[in-house]
């Protein structure tokens, strides 16, 4: 991973165009090729960004104050972030290595195996592949095929939120470059799925699904006839 601290503005030019004005900016270039631009504040949410798979092009750029252009181009869109750069405080590199994943708690590693011991949970067909099916960001809690035999991609969460559908997006991303199991389409399951994370699913075509914790333990509810 990059890490440069520089001041400087940004703009994005593609479907929707945005400027930022020039300021001092954290900028995280990682290894994957995504390109992120971080103010002191909004917690973990960049101001703008480009997902790979992309390729960033620096050049020195003398106008207007500035001492060098940076060009990050999307592989596929040819969507484009320019930072114009006006004064570099801080640039180094670190290696950081294959990363193990989100450790589950207790809830979140249980509910894997009994998901995966009752796939049909997610719908009759269903039949599994693995569990913690590994990529290069991390393992995929279970991967599985559905009743046409299409690969499915399920992440489990106790509590759904946004940042897990996009753990899960960037999963799908990587999965549907390999041609043995792409077409890949993911399924968000959790006990519980916050309104603003079934938002985001529905529009980046991902299935919800909300889990019987004690239903998939075999326990039956007081009152529960059936």
């Amino acid at each position: 991973m990059r890490l440069v601290i520089a001041r400087c503005s940004v703009d994005y030019a593609g479907k929707l165009t945005a400027h930022l004005p020039l300021a001092l900016r954290l900028v995280l270039i990682k290894a994957d090729g995504s390109v992120s631009v971080h103010a002191d504040d909004r917690a973990y949410k960049p101001l703008n960004w480009m997902n790979p798979p992309c390729s960033l092009k620096e050049e020195p750029f003398d106008e207007g104050g500035a001492i060098a252009r940076w060009t990050v181009t999307h592989g596929k869109s040819g969507e484009r972030l320019i930072l114009t750069v006006h004064e570099v405080l801080h640039d180094t590199s670190h290696e950081l290595g294959l990363d193990p994943g989100l450790q589950k708690d207790g809830v979140e590693a249980h509910l894997q195996e009994l998901l995966a011991e009752h796939i049909t949970t997610l719908g009759d067909g269903y039949s599994l592949i693995r569990r913690e099916y590994p990529t290069a960001i991390g393992p995929v809690d279970i991967l599985c095929r559905d009743a046409a035999g299409r690969t499915v991609a399920v992440e489990l969460k106790r509590r759904g939120e946004i940042d897990g559908v996009e753990q899960l997006t960037r999963y799908l991303e990587l999965l549907n470059r390999d041609p043995l199991i792409a077409p890949v389409r993911g399924v968000f399951a959790a006990q519980e799925i916050k309104p603003q994370a079934r938002v985001l699913a529905a529009d980046r075509g991902i299935d919800c699904v909300t889990l019987d914790y004690d239903a998939l333990r075999g326990i039956e509810h007081e009152g529960t006839l059936f």
